[in-house]
């Protein structure tokens, strides 16, 4: 359990950092007179993060994981304390990206220890406590975020920078808890490390990873957005014909996808990963624009949505331990996935918050029930020597799928939510509710002071001044909630609408989700550890490779005669023996027949003596084709005899003693 605790903390790491930073990079961005590049700091983490996802995977399925999984924790120690240095937007962004590299070991490398160590029934229980680690970290995130960007100064330094700060002793305590507790026996494998492989994964996410980040701002059909599709498809296609010229010492080798299991769970983490990332940005934005809630506000309302992801996730885990069933969980987890997001669809402006809270429960349960599933699948299906390579190759399509989908939901919400206010706007704007709460706020002389909100209610006293209120709005969505409730109403409708809209499309994803995961085919899940299973691998391969050099020296004598005092069977027998570490007349046993039919006359003689008789009339040459039935009931007929010696021997050494 110590050991557990300290992968559990690395995991912890890594998903925190994934949002922590969301709800406190507009006071970054302020202190920092950088809030246009604030994009980047968030990008740069991405980059690093996924690409360094597979390159841990496979290095440590050579060289072991234990110095790696120390590593990454290293790192993003060495990071966080850099961030929390920076004095502008692009230094922060710079140590963001040293901080991806460690993050992008932390979580995938946890997976494949506890692969290593527990046999798949047993790791489903286990990585359902994993799952619950990063549902709960990612909700917190947002909480501990705002917590800090809130604070003016907490000694000595600006609020915001413990952020970064937090992730320093969490990251100690885990490093010292792995070094000491986590010692795994791995056997180096020899093998080549695909350089041209990574390189072209580099060349083919960064530009596409950044144009996913930064196509809404730059416009996706600008000589920007363009560039970088091209270079990243070029860049993607290099990658596929290097993994396929390095076959098995490819980062993902190609092979795998000739497991269904492995193509079909591969496609669905994308498509879940779409839907899973987009839904915890979606639902954060929701209750800050649309309930008025802080950022720690928010990310508290998002518990439903953890305690479901908990409650599956653990349960699922202990379900698949007891029973050895995975397939039909990511089924069903994807089919309540698909009736969460429709729920979602139908909230407005005024649905009530413990409706919301109920839908996203429901979104949790569904989650909960694919993800360790899916990652759960992969490992199973794959050698137990490349199950570092599997796990890290389903964290890094989850993570593309995530980053896909972040990428089409944000351009739907801000590409529909402008038309959406205005109908709004339209359709409220002569009711007199509207008309005496815009009157009242142009009269308020504290509301005066604000210069966004004040802009706003100008703008709608005046329509003539053009988009004045929906520009400010798009500049600070948090102007909404110091507005007059009944001019706010509009906005927070028009926002709701465009929730609802993406929400619908969420469902759509996790339905063709759904339907991918009905060709997964039936799953047998391994008894064993992939330390285990590898170690087994590995005495089996050294019995083949002894068992052969056996029988090339069987065939030798057979082949140049039988020489005086040469006994094959008996080195054949002995080989054995020593092979398998196991009591040597059974293993005679099994291996003398193979002898007796290179060379029978070595054990004919005990035999019998009127067979003998009988075989001795005949050539030496028709001695060598003799039937192998009698050749083996020989080779057994002398291992029992050997045996009732023995226990003679053993008996009468009995009575001695008694008798003295």
């Amino acid at each position: 359990m110590t050991i557990l605790a300290g992968l559990m903390m690395g995991m912890f790491l890594a998903a925190l950092d994934q949002t922590i930073v969301s709800t406190a990079i507009r006071t970054i961005g302020d202190d920092l007179h950088g809030l246009s590049a604030q994009a980047w700091v968030t990008t740069a983490y991405l980059i690093t993060s996924t690409i360094a996802t597979p390159l841990y995977g496979k290095l440590s399925d050579i060289f072991g994981r234990r110095g790696f999984y120390l590593f990454a924790i290293v790192i993003f120690v060495i990071g966080s304390l850099a961030c929390s240095f920076a004095n502008s937007m692009y230094m922060l962004a710079a140590f963001r990206a040293i901080q991806g590299i460690g993050a992008g070991g932390l979580m995938s490398l946890a997976l494949a220890i506890i692969g290593d160590i527990l046999p798949p029934r047993e790791r489903a229980k286990y990585q359902g406590y994993f799952l619950a680690v990063f549902a709960t970290s990612s909700v917190l995130g947002p909480v501990i975020g705002g917590f800090f960007a809130e604070q003016g100064h907490i000694l000595g330094l600006t609020g915001w920078r413990w952020v970064f700060l937090i992730n320093v002793p969490i990251g100690i305590v885990a490093f010292l808890v792995v070094a000491r507790t986590l010692h795994l026996e791995h056997t180096r494998q020899d093998h080549r490390i695909d350089y041209w492989g990574a390189v072209a994964l580099t060349v083919g996410l960064v530009p596409l990873l950044t144009v996913a980040e930064q196509g809404r701002t730059w416009g996706w059909g600008s000589g920007k957005s363009i560039a970088c599709f091209a270079i990243g498809i070029l860049g993607l296609i290099a990658f596929v014909l290097a993994e396929a010229k390095m076959k098995d010492e490819a980062l993902i080798p190609l092979r795998i996808f000739r497991h269904r299991a492995v193509t079909v769970t591969v496609v669905a983490s994308v498509i879940i990963g779409m839907a899973m990332f987009g839904a915890m940005m979606m639902l954060p934005l929701y209750m800050q624009i649309v309930h008025n809630a802080s950022p720690m506000k928010s990310g508290l309302m998002m518990l439903p949505l953890v305690a479901g992801m908990m409650t599956a996730s653990i349960t699922a885990g202990q379900l698949t331990a007891r029973t050895g069933r995975v397939r039909e969980f990511p089924i069903i987890g994807t089919a309540i996935v698909t009736v969460g997001m429709f729920l979602l669809h139908t909230i407005s402006a005024d649905t009530p918050l413990w409706q919301v809270m109920v839908f996203m429960a429901i979104v949790g349960i569904g989650l909960g029930n694919c993800m360790q599933a899916l990652t759960l699948i992969v490992q199973n299906a794959v050698s137990p020597r490349e199950i570092g390579m599997a796990t890290s190759s389903a964290t890094f399509f989850r993570q593309i799928g995530g980053t896909v989908g972040v990428a089409i939901f944000l351009s739907m919400l801000f590409s529909t939510v402008g038309g959406n206010i205005k109908t709004n706007l339209t359709d409220e704007a002569k009711t007199p509710a509207f008309q005496q709460a815009l009157k009242s706020g142009l009269a308020d002389k504290e509301l005066m002071k604000d210069e966004h909100a004040y802009g706003i209610l100008q703008s709608l006293a005046n329509p003539k001044s053009g988009g004045g209120a929906l520009n400010n709005v798009s500049e600070d969505s948090s102007v909404i909630a110091r507005l007059p409730k009944a001019v706010a109403h509009p906005f927070e409708a028009g926002f709701a609408q465009s929730m609802d809209h993406v929400f619908l499309l969420a469902s759509g994803i996790a339905l063709l989700g759904f339907i991918t995961l009905l060709f997964l085919p039936k799953i047998e899940l391994r008894k064993q550890s992939a330390m285990a299973a590898a170690a087994a691998q590995d005495k089996s391969n050294a019995a083949l490779a002894a068992d052969g050099g056996a029988a090339r020296r069987a065939d030798a004598a057979a082949d140049g005669g039988v020489v005086a005092g040469s006994t094959p069977a008996d080195e054949l027998i002995a080989d054995g023996a020593a092979l398998s570490g196991t009591d040597a007349d059974v293993t005679e046993v099994e291996t003398a027949p193979r002898a007796a039919t290179d060379s029978s006359t070595q054990a004919q003689p005990a035999a019998g003596a009127s067979a003998g008789s009988a075989r001795g009339r005949q050539s030496a040459r028709d001695e060598t084709h003799d039937d192998v039935s009698d050749a083996v009931a020989a080779a057994i007929a002398r291992v029992e005899a050997r045996k009732h010696g023995e226990q003679v021997d053993h008996s009468v050494a009995r009575h001695a003693s008694h008798d003295e």
